[in-house]
C-alpha cells in the first residue's frame, strides 16, 4: 500500500509532474492549488486515477487531511507572476508553509520545502554551494518571492528543531520541460515561445548573465530521493543542472533549434536580476546520490514540441 502524499501547488508546471511521478509509484496523491498561476490542463489526464484528489484550496487558509508526506510547492515562481501580487506572494510562502507544518506536525507526515536558488539573491559566491548565506536585497521588486522562501526555511528548521517534524529542504535551480505556461515569462518558454512565433527575442541586459537549465524530470526525481531518503539529512540541498551558458548562448541555441528567423533585441535589465547562477551538486550527490541525466539539446527538443503543440491549440 501506497503512502498518502499532499503536493501543494500540484497543478503548477514543477508540481503536475510530482504528482504522476507519485502516482505511478502506487501513492495516493492529493493535489492541492488554488489555481492561482496552476492549470487543470496540467492534471487533466490523472483525474481518472482512482488515487488521485484534486482539492482546490489556497495554502494560506488552513487545511486539514491526514497524509505520511507532504511536498510543499505553493508559491508563483516566475518574477511577472510574483510581483503582480507580491503581498499575495509572500503570504504564500509564509502562512502556506506555517499550514503545512501544522499539518505535518499533527499527523508526524514528513515534508518537503520546494526552495530556490533565489535563497542565495545576487551571489558573491559562484557556484553557490548551500553554505552560502546569499546576497538578497530584503526591500526590492524580487524580495516578496526571495525573502518569502528564506523565511519558509527559517521555519522548517525551526519546527525541526522545536517540534521534532522530518523537514526535507531542496534548493531548486532555473527548471524547465512541459506544463510550463505559455506566459510564464521565464527564459525557457519565453525564448522558445517568441522563436516558435517568429517574434523577436527579447534579452534583459547584455545577455551576459548565466543560467543552468535543469529538466524537470530529473529535478522530480531528486525531490522524491530526498523525500525518501532514509538518512538523518534534512538539507537544505541544490537540486539543479551544472551545465551553465550565457543567456545570449542560450537564445542562440533556441534559434537554431527552431529553426526561427527572429532577430535578438535587448532591453534594460530588471531590477535585482542576479547576473550569476549555477548550483554546486557536490552535496545532492553525495547524500542522494543525484545527479542530473538529461542533456540541454534533449531536454530543450522536448520542451519545444510541447510549446508548439500549445500554440498550435491556441491559435
Amino acid at each position: 500500500m501506497g503512502r498518502r502524499i499532499l503536493v501543494t501547488g500540484g497543478a503548477g508546471f514543477i508540481g503536475s509532474h510530482l504528482c504522476e511521478k507519485l502516482l505511478n509509484e502506487g501513492n495516493y496523491v492529493i493535489c492541492l492549488d488554488n489555481f492561482f498561476t496552476g492549470s487543470k490542463n496540467n492534471i487533466n489526464h490523472l483525474a481518472d486515477n482512482e488515487n488521485f484528489e484534486l482539492v482546490n484550496h489556497d495554502v494560506t487558509e488552513e487545511y486539514f487531511t491526514e497524509v505520511d508526506q507532504i511536498y510543499n510547492l505553493a508559491c508563483p515562481a516566475s518574477p511577472p507572476h510574483y510581483q503582480n501580487n507580491a503581498i499575495k506572494t509572500i503570504k504564500t510562502s509564509v502562512m502556506g508553509i506555517i499550514n503545512m507544518l501544522e499539518l505535518a506536525k499533527y499527523f508526524k507526515a514528513s515534508i518537503l520545502q520546494a526552495s530556490t536558488s533565489e535563497v542565495y539573491g545576487d551571489p558573491l559566491v559562484h557556484p553557490q554551494v548551500e553554505t552560502y548565506w546569499g546576497n538578497v536585497n530584503p526591500i526590492g521588486i524580487r524580495s516578496c518571492y526571495d525573502e518569502g522562501k528564506r523565511c519558509a526555511e527559517t521555519l522548517m528548521m525551526d519546527y525541526h528543531r522545536q517540534c521534532g517534524i522530518n523537514t526535507r529542504i531542496i534548493r531548486i535551480f532555473n527548471t524547465y520541460g512541459p506544463n510550463m505556461d505559455l506566459k510564464d515569462g521565464r527564459v525557457v518558454s519565453n525564448f522558445i515561445v517568441q522563436a516558435l512565433r517568429g517574434e523577436d527575442i527579447t534579452i534583459y541586459g547584455d545577455g551576459s548573465q548565466t543560467r543552468s537549465f535543469c529538466y524537470v524530470s530529473d529535478l522530480v526525481d531528486g525531490m522524491v530521493k530526498m523525500m525518501n531518503n532514509p538518512q538523518n539529512f534534512i538539507g537544505p540541498v541544490n537540486i539543479g543542472n551544472p551545465s551553465e551558458r550565457t543567456i545570449l548562448e542560450f537564445a542562440k541555441l533556441i534559434i537554431e533549434m527552431t529553426n526561427s528567423k527572429s532577430k535578438i533585441v535587448y532591453q534594460p535589465l530588471p531590477g535585482d536580476d542576479p547576473a550569476q547562477r549555477k548550483p554546486d551538486i557536490a552535496l545532492a550527490e553525495k547524500e542522494l546520490g543525484w545527479v542530473p541525466k538529461i542533456d540541454i539539446r534533449e531536454g530543450i527538443q522536448k520542451t519545444i514540441e510541447y510549446f508548439d503543440k500549445k500554440i498550435k491549440e491556441n491559435n
